[in-house]
C-alpha cells in the first residue's frame, strides 16, 4: 500500500498549523545557515581587502588600529611614523617599493588618501581601467564605487567625514579625478586617491621635496623634506625579504607586520563568537523539533480514529508506521530545504547592511558546513519521528476497535 495519498491527506487537513511546523524548522535552520555562511564571507572578503598590502611599516602600538586605519580606512588616529624610519624604508634595497599613505581628509564623508603613484598602479594591478593615474600635485584617482567621475572637480574638507569636519573647513586646493581603479572589494572603493606631497602641503608639512618643486612627484623623495606617516605599504622584492624586512623595522622606533597577522587575531575572535551562536541555533533547532513533535503528538490524537479505521480494514501496523514517520520527515524536510534559502538570502541582506557600514563586499554562499547543518536537521527530525510513528504502531487492534466504537 503507498502511504504517499494518507500522507497528503493529513498535511492538507491541517494546512495552517503544519505550515506553522515547517516555519518553526525553516526559521531554526535558517539561523545557523545565516551565521555559518556569513562568518565565512567575512573572513574571505577581509582577506581579499588585504591580500595588496604585502607589509606594513608603522610607529609603535596597536598594529590593529593601524590596520583599521590604514587598510580599512576606517576614522581614528594612530601614532605617526617618524621621518627617520621613512627615510630608511624609503632607502632599502629589498623594496621593490614603499608607498607612505597619509590621511585627515574627505570628501563628501568619503575617505582622502594621499600617497605614490607606485600604490595605485599596484591596487590596479598594473593597468587602471578607466583613465590614468595622477601626475600633476591637483590630480586624483578615485575607487570603484565613488561618485565621483573622471573629469570631475572638487575640493577637499579637513577631517575625517561629514560630522567629523573640523569647523567645515574647506581646502581652496581643486582636484581633477583623472581615473579610476577596478573594484577592490574593500574601503579602498569609496577612497579618494590624491599624491600625498599634496596632503603634506595642506596640512602645513615638508613636501617630500625642496621649496619650488611642485612639479616633482613621488620618489625619489628630499631626505631633508620627509614628514612623518600614519603608515607606509612596502612591497617586497620576494618573501624571503618581506620577513627580513619585517624583522629589520620591528625595532623601539616602528613596527612591521603582514596584515595577516591582524586578520588572524580577528577570525579567533569571529570563531569563538560563531561557536557560540552556532550552539545557540543548535539549541534553538533541538527545541524546534522538540516542539514539532509534541504537536504531531497532539495532532494525531485528533486523527487516532483515521488510523484506527484504516486498521480495521485489514491495513498493516507498517503502513500506519509509515504513514506517520512520512508526514513528520516531510515537515521537516520542507523546513529545511526552505531554511537553506531564506538562510542565503538573511546572509546576503546582513552583507549588505555590513558592506555599506565597513565597505567590505561580502559575497556569502551555501557551503558544505550549511548544507550538513540541514541534512544534521534532518536526521535529528528522522529519528524524532519515530516516536509518534512507534506510538500507534504499538497500538493493538481491540483498542482500535475500541476508538472505532
Amino acid at each position: 500500500m503507498n502511504p504517499l495519498p494518507m500522507v497528503f491527506s493529513t498535511l492538507r487537513a491541517d494546512r495552517r498549523l503544519n505550515l506553522t511546523l515547517v516555519m518553526l524548522v525553516m526559521i531554526a535552520t535558517a539561523l545557523g545557515v545565516a551565521i555559518i555562511s556569513q562568518e565565512r564571507a567575512l573572513k574571505q572578503a577581509s582577506a581579499r581587502a588585504v591580500d595588496k598590502f604585502d607589509l606594513i611599516v608603522a610607529a609603535r602600538g596597536s598594529i590593529t588600529d593601524v590596520t583599521l586605519k590604514s587598510l580599512f580606512l576606517r576614522p581614528g588616529s594612530v601614532e605617526l611614523l617618524s621621518a627617520d624610519v621613512v627615510r630608511q624604508v624609503l632607502a632599502e634595497k629589498r623594496v621593490a617599493f614603499a608607498a607612505p599613505l597619509a590621511f585627515g581628509d574627505s570628501v563628501d564623508g568619503d575617505p582622502v588618501v594621499g600617497t605614490t603613484r607606485d600604490l595605485v598602479l599596484h591596487l590596479a594591478s598594473g593597468r587602471i581601467p578607466e583613465g590614468r593615474g595622477f601626475e600633476t600635485w591637483e590630480e586624483a584617482v578615485v575607487g570603484h564605487a565613488s561618485p565621483l567621475k573622471v573629469g570631475d572637480t572638487f575640493r577637499t574638507s579637513h577631517g575625517h567625514g561629514p560630522d567629523e569636519t573640523i569647523g567645515g573647513l574647506v581646502h581652496a586646493n581643486t582636484f581633477t579625478v583623472v581615473g579610476r581603479l577596478s573594484a577592490q572589494g574593500s574601503p579602498w572603493d569609496r577612497a579618494v586617491i590624491i599624491p600625498v606631497e599634496q596632503i603634506w602641503k595642506l596640512h602645513n608639512l615638508p613636501t617630500g621635496h625642496p621649496p619650488g618643486a611642485e612639479t616633482a612627484l613621488g620618489p625619489p623623495f628630499d631626505d631633508a623634506y620627509l614628514a612623518g606617516v600614519p603608515a607606509m605599504v612596502v612591497k617586497p622584492e620576494n618573501l624571503a625579504g618581506a620577513y627580513g624586512l619585517r624583522n629589520l623595522f620591528r625595532t623601539e622606533k616602528s613596527t612591521a607586520f603582514f596584515p595577516a597577522e591582524v586578520l588572524v587575531g580577528l577570525y579567533q575572535v569571529l570563531g569563538d563568537i560563531r561557536v557560540m551562536m552556532t550552539a545557540l541555533a543548535g539549541g534553538t533547532q533541538a527545541l524546534v523539533i522538540a516542539a514539532v513533535i509534541t504537536c504531531v503528538v497532539v495532532l494525531l490524537r485528533v486523527h487516532r480514529r483515521r488510523f484506527a479505521v484504516l486498521r480495521a480494514l485489514g491495513a498493516p501496523r507498517t503502513y500506519v508506521f509509515a504513514c506517520i514517520w512520512l508526514y513528520v520527515v516531510t515537515i521537516v524536510v520542507s523546513g529545511a530545504a526552505a531554511g537553506l534559502v531564506i538562510g542565503l538570502a538573511g546572509s546576503h541582506l546582513a552583507g549588505v547592511y555590513i558592506g555599506a557600514q565597513t565597505g567590505i563586499a561580502l559575497t556569502p554562499s551555501i557551503g558544505v558546513h550549511e548544507v550538513s547543518l540541514a541534512l544534521l536537521m534532518v536526521v535529528v527530525g528522522c529519528v524524532f519521528a519515530l516516536v509518534p510513528a512507534l506510538a500507534l504502531y504499538r497500538d493493538r487492534l481491540d483498542r482500535v476497535l475500541q476508538v472505532i466504537s
